[in-house]
C-alpha cells in the first residue's frame, strides 16, 4: 500500500513539471500563435540557475554554490530564463511559424552545448549533484517528504494557473488571441504587435525556467543530457492532447500524457519479446505519435476546446 502511495506522489510530482511548462507553452502558443520549439532549453536555464544559486560548491568550478533558500533559487530561476528569452525572442519573434521554430530548436540545442562544455559553471557531463531538496527532513518518511514537496508544486501550479487566467481575460490576453488570429488586423488597429509577442514569450518561458526549477531541486542531479529535443516534444504533445488555448486543458493534458508515458513502458516491454527489448523506448515515442495523430485528426481541439470569453462590457445589458 505504502509502495503504491509512494509511487502515485511521485508521478504527480514530474507531471507537475510537464504540466507547468504546458501552462507556459499555452501562453505562447495556445493564446500567441509562438511555434517556440526551445521549450527544454529555457527548461535547463531554470534547472542550472537553480542548482548554482541552491546547490552547494563544486572544487572544479569557478561560479556558484551559494547556498541559497530556495525560493530565491526558483525567482533566479524565472529571472534568468525570461532574460535569456528576452533576448532570444528580441531577435527571433519577427520570424514566422516554421523559420520561428528552427530559430528556437536551434537555441535550444545551443544552451544544451553550453552546459555541456562550460565545465567551470555547469561541471559538464559530469552534472550537478547533492542539490538540496525543498522541505526535506521534515519527516521520518521519505514518502511524508515527498508529499510536502508536492503539495508544494500544486500550490505554484495554482498560482500560475489563477494569474494566466486573469491574464488572458484582461484586455492584454485579448490582444494576444487576435494577434493569434489575424496579426495583421491587430496591427492595423494600433497594437505594438512585436511587444506583446515578446511579453508573451518572455512570461511562458520564465515558466518554463520555473518548472526546471522545481525539477533540479527535486532530483537532486542534473546534466546536459536530462535536456534533450524529446522533451519539447513531449510539452506539444500535452498541450495538444489537453486542448490548445486552454489552461486547464493544458494542465489535464500534462497529466494524462506523462501518465501514458510512464505507464506505457512497462506495457511494452511485456508485450515485445525479449530479443527488441532494447527498442521498447522507441516504441514509446511511437506510441505518444499515434496518440498525437488521432488527437489531431478526430479531436484537434483537445480534450477541453478553447473557452470563447466575453468581455465584461459585452456581458452588460444594452440600455438604450
Amino acid at each position: 500500500m505504502e509502495g503504491g502511495l509512494s509511487f502515485l506522489i511521485f508521478f504527480l510530482i514530474f507531471a507537475s513539471f510537464y504540466s507547468l511548462s504546458s501552462l507556459g507553452l499555452n501562453l505562447q502558443w495556445g493564446f500567441t500563435g509562438l511555434f517556440n520549439v526551445g521549450i527544454v532549453g529555457f527548461f535547463a536555464i531554470g534547472a542550472y540557475t537553480s542548482a548554482i544559486l541552491t546547490g552547494p560548491p563544486y572544487a572544479d568550478t569557478l561560479f556558484g554554490g551559494f547556498g541559497l533558500w530556495f525560493p530565491l533559487g526558483f525567482v533566479g530561476a524565472m529571472v534568468t530564463s525570461g532574460v535569456a528569452a528576452f533576448i532570444v525572442g528580441f531577435v527571433t519573434l519577427r520570424l514566422r511559424e516554421d523559420f520561428l521554430a528552427i530559430s528556437t530548436f536551434g537555441i535550444a540545442v545551443s544552451i544544451q552545448l553550453v552546459a555541456l562544455n562550460f565545465e567551470s559553471l555547469t561541471r559538464g557531463p559530469n552534472g550537478m549533484y547533492s542539490l538540496p531538496r525543498p522541505l526535506a527532513g521534515y519527516f521520518d518518511s521519505s514518502t511524508l517528504d515527498n508529499l510536502l514537496y508536492l503539495i508544494m508544486c500544486l500550490l505554484i501550479i495554482a498560482g500560475v494557473y489563477w494569474a494566466f487566467e486573469r491574464m488572458v481575460r484582461s484586455p492584454w490576453g485579448r490582444v494576444l488571441r487576435s494577434i493569434r488570429d489575424d496579426e495583421i488586423a491587430a496591427a492595423a488597429l494600433g497594437k505594438n504587435v512585436f511587444a506583446v509577442r515578446l511579453q508573451s514569450f518572455v512570461v511562458g518561458s520564465a515558466v518554463m525556467g520555473l518548472a526546471g526549477a522545481l525539477y533540479a531541486n527535486f532530483i537532486g542531479f542534473i546534466s546536459p543530457l536530462d535536456f534533450i529535443p524529446i522533451f519539447t516534444f513531449q510539452v506539444f504533445v500535452m498541450l495538444i492532447v489537453g486542448g490548445s488555448g486552454n489552461n486547464l486543458g493544458a494542465l489535464l493534458g500534462g497529466l494524462v500524457v506523462w501518465g501514458l508515458w510512464s505507464g506505457s513502458d512497462q506495457l511494452i516491454a511485456s508485450i515485445l519479446p525479449p530479443t527488441i527489448q532494447t527498442q521498447a523506448a522507441a516504441a514509446r515515442i511511437v506510441l505518444i505519435g499515434f496518440v498525437l495523430a488521432v488527437m489531431l485528426l478526430y479531436r484537434p481541439e483537445g480534450i477541453l476546446r478553447e473557452r470563447r470569453i466575453v468581455s465584461r462590457e459585452a456581458r452588460l445589458p444594452n440600455r438604450e
